[in-house]
């Protein structure tokens, strides 16, 4: 399910559980893995779907199972999440398809978002399915969409093809799928020349409110 490789100094982690990359429980555990091996062997991360999909969000078969699951699950993601924003390594996401809810989220929480050009949806859906962004969604959107389009996005749960998706926030580059993982392995590779503890404080200082938010919400 998760594919973890070394490119020089760049930690690539491939998210493919041959579906929709739903986050799972198993799904998270993997990733939190990979993480750990990259923060112990590397200087930076890139983080990929498979192709068609980056994530489509949380698993919604544990989700249904009831409230005591949903939260477990939630709560579990929050923390992923949160590890991701605040991560101290620059997070570089290369999506090749749908990045949805909770697999939009994970794109906002990287630092720099690739997304190939084509077929692709990104958008934040929860108000369209009766669900509220909890306090950690919310405040990584609200860092990382661009705020002319917070409502819209935000609120109206729009969904956002490939160049709509840049323009708002949920992207900062579109290259080919062809050309996706090399520019993402590039982009990291460059990132990770920039001193570590410099890059890392001065993540901290962009996003504390933020995160302030979001470490109270999980205590």
């Amino acid at each position: 399910m998760l594919n973890f490789r070394s490119e020089g100094e760049v930690a690539v982690i491939t998210m493919d559980d041959g579906k929709a990359n739903a986050v799972s429980h198993s799904f998270i555990d993997n990733l939190n893995q990979g993480l750990d091996r990259a923060e112990a062997e590397s200087k930076a991360v890139v983080l990929q779907g498979r192709p068609g999909v980056f994530s489509a969000g949380f698993d919604l078969k544990e989700i249904g199972k009831g409230p005591a699951e949903s939260k477990a699950l939630v709560d579990k993601g929050a923390s992923l999440l949160l590890r991701l924003f605040s991560c101290p390594m620059p997070v570089v996401a290369a999506s090749a398809g749908h990045a949805i809810a909770a697999g939009a989220l994970l794109m906002l929480a990287s630092d720099t978002r690739f997304g190939a050009s084509g077929e692709a949806k990104y958008g934040l859906n929860e108000t369209a399915i009766g669900m509220t962004l909890p306090p950690f969604g919310l405040q990584i959107a609200l860092c990382r969409v661009s705020k002319r389009h917070q409502t819209q996005a935000i609120i109206q749960a729009k969904l956002y093809d490939v160049e709509e998706a840049q323009r708002v926030g949920f992207l900062d580059e579109v290259v080919s799928a062809e050309e996706l993982e090399k520019a993402a392995i590039t982009r990291a590779t460059e990132l990770a020349e920039l001193p570590t503890k410099a890059y890392a404080a001065m993540k901290l200082d962009v996003r504390r409110h933020y995160i302030d938010i979001i470490e109270a919400s999980l205590s």
